[in-house]
C-alpha cells in the first residue's frame, strides 16, 4: 500500500508545477527537495509514531527525542535535553538550535508526547488506504513534529539557513504538563530571544490557520453542610446540606455565565456525602454516605476555558460572588488554577496569517482564513504568544485526536510540509 501512494504521489507531482508558477526558483528548488525526501520523511514518521510516548512513559518520551536528535544533528543543529525538576515527574523537552544574524528569528513548536499511555491499547503506523494512516499521535502531533524536519531539511540540503537563527523546542508533557510554571520556564526564556512563534498542532487542512487559542485554567469547589437526619433538610437545624449547595452554586453558573462568547466551564468531578476524597493524581474520588443523611461535604473539579484575562477574571469574579450567597447552614469555597494562558488574536497574528495565505495561493493550494478562537483549545503557543507574533495550526492533518482511532491524511501531508517550507523560506530571507 505504502508504494502505491508513494508512486501514484511522485507521478502527479509534476502537474502541480502549472499552480506554481508564482514560486521564485528557490522556492521551486525546495518543492523538488521535499519530493526528493519524501520516502525518508514517511519512513521517519513510521519511527516516531511506532514508540509509544505517553506523557507519563518518561522513557518513552526521552526515546522520540533521540530519534529528533539524530536527525537535527543530521542538518547542523546543536541538540540539548532539558530537565525539568524532578517534582514535575515529567520527561523534560527537546531543544535543537541554530543561530545567524538574518532573516526573522523563528521559534518553532511542537511536541514529542501523547495522550495514550503505555498501558493502554497500542496502535503502529499502519496505512488504511492509499490516502490515510493510523497510529497513536499520527497528526497530534508527531506528524507536525516530522513535518518540522522535513521542512528544515531541505532548507538546510540547499543552504538557505545558512546565518539563520531558528529554535525549535518540543515539549515533552504537552498533553499532560503537571506543574507549568516549572515545566515551562526554559520555553519561555528562550522564545523570548525570538521574533516569530510557529506552532505545529493539527492542521485544518489548507483553508485555516490558528491566530488565536482559548486559555485553560482550573477551579476545585468545596461545600459543607449539617450533617444530620435527612427528615429534617431545609429546615432551620438541618439546612440544605452540601450537595444541595454545591448544586445551588453549579446552577448559577450556568445560569450567569453560559452562552457568553469564548467563555466555557465544565465541571468534570463531583463527590458528595457524610466523608468525600479526591485524589487530584489519579482523578478518582470516593464517597461515605447514606440517603437518610443530610450531606456534610462535597467536591466539584472543573476547568474554564477563555479568551484573554480580562474573561477569565471577571468570569472568576462572578464565579466567587456566586459562592459567596450561601444556601441555610452551609457554607461554601472555590479555588482557581492557572494552566495555560490564552493566546489572544493580534494584527501581528493576523499579518502571519496573510502571509501563510500568500504561500497556500502561490503554489495552488487556495487562500487561508484565520479560524475561529473557540475552535481551538489551548496549546504551549499560548505560553508565548504574548510576547511575539504567533501562528498554529501548520502541522499534519487528520482526524480522531486523542481517540484510538486517530488518523493522519498523506494525500495533504506532502502538500503540508511544502507549503510550511515556503513559509519558513519567506520568513527567513
Amino acid at each position: 500500500m505504502k508504494r502505491i501512494f508513494l508512486a501514484l504521489f511522485l507521478a502527479i507531482s509534476p502537474l502541480l508545477s502549472f499552480a506554481q508558477q508564482k514560486l521564485s526558483a528557490e522556492e521551486k528548488k525546495l518543492v523538488e527537495r521535499i519530493d526528493k525526501n519524501y520516502q525518508e520523511t514517511v519512513a521517519l514518521l513510521e519511527e516516531v509514531v511506532n514508540i509509544n510516548s505517553g506523557s507519563l512513559n518518561l522513557e518513552g518520551v526521552r526515546e522520540v527525542g533521540r530519534v529528533f536528535e539524530r536527525e537535527f544533528q543530521k542538518i547542523g543543529f546543536q541538540t540539548e535535553w532539558v530537565d525539568v525538576p524532578a517534582e514535575v515527574k515529567r520527561a523534560g523537552h527537546f531543544v535543537a538550535t541554530r543561530t545567524g544574524t538574518k532573516g526573522k528569528k523563528l521559534f518553532l513548536i511542537g511536541h514529542l508526547d501523547t495522550v495514550f499511555e503505555k498501558d493502554m491499547p497500542f496502535t503502529p503506523f499502519t496505512w488504511l488506504n492509499d490516502s490515510t494512516a493510523t497510529g497513536q499521535g499520527a497528526n497530534d502531533m508527531k506528524g507536525g513534529d516530522v513535518l518540522v524536519l522535513a521542512s528544515l531539511k531541505a532548507l538546510d540540503e540547499l543552504g538557505y539557513l545558512k546565518d539563520r537563527t531558528i529554535t525549535v523546542y518540543f515539549n515533552g508533557d504537552e498533553e499532560s504538563t503537571g506543574n507549568a510554571t516549572l515545566a515551562r520556564k526554559d520555553f519561555i526564556e528562550r522564545a523570548k530571544q525570538h521574533e516569530i512563534a510557529l506552532a505545529y498542532e493539527t492542521a485544518q487542512g489548507f483553508g485555516g490557520a490558528t491566530v488565536a487559542r482559548r486559555g485553560a485554567s482550573g477551579w476545585t469547589l468545596k461545600t459543607t453542610g449539617k450533617q444530620g437526619h435527612s427528615s429534617g433538610v431545609f429546615g432551620q437545624n438541618a439546612g440544605y446540606g452540601a450537595i444541595y449547595e454545591a448544586a445551588r452554586i453549579l446552577n448559577e453558573f450556568r445560569e450567569a455565565l453560559a452562552g457568553e462568547r469564548y467563555l466555557t466551564f465544565n465541571p468534570g468531578q463531583f463527590v458528595g456525602g457524610s466523608d468525600v476524597n479526591i485524589n487530584s493524581s489519579t482523578g478518582g474520588g470516593s464517597s461515605l454516605g447514606k440517603t437518610n443523611i443530610v450531606a456534610r461535604e462535597a467536591i466539584v473539579t472543573g476547568d474554564l476555558r477563555f479568551l484573554g484575562e480580562a474573561q477569565k477574571e471577571a468570569a472568576r469574579a462572578k464565579m466567587r460572588e456566586i459562592v459567596a450567597n450561601n444556601l441555610h447552614q452551609t457554607d461554601a469555597e472555590i479555588t482557581f488554577y492557572d494552566y495555560i494562558p490564552s493566546m489572544e488574536p493580534t494584527p501581528g497574528n493576523y499579518a502571519l496569517a496573510e502571509t501563510l495565505s500568500q504561500v497556500s495561493q502561490d503554489l495552488g493550494y487556495g487562500p487561508v482564513k484565520p479560524g475561529d478562537p473557540g475552535s481551538r483549545g489551548a496549546g504551549d503557543i499560548s505560553f508565548v504568544a504574548s510576547f511575539m507574533d504567533s501562528l498554529d495550526g501548520l502541522g499534519a492533518s487528520g482526524s480522531g485526536a486523542h481517540a484510538p482511532g486517530e488518523t493522519i491524511n498523506m494525500k495533504q501531508f506532502p502538500s503540508l510540509i511544502k507549503r510550511n517550507t515556503i513559509l519558513l523560506y519567506r520568513l527567513t530571507r
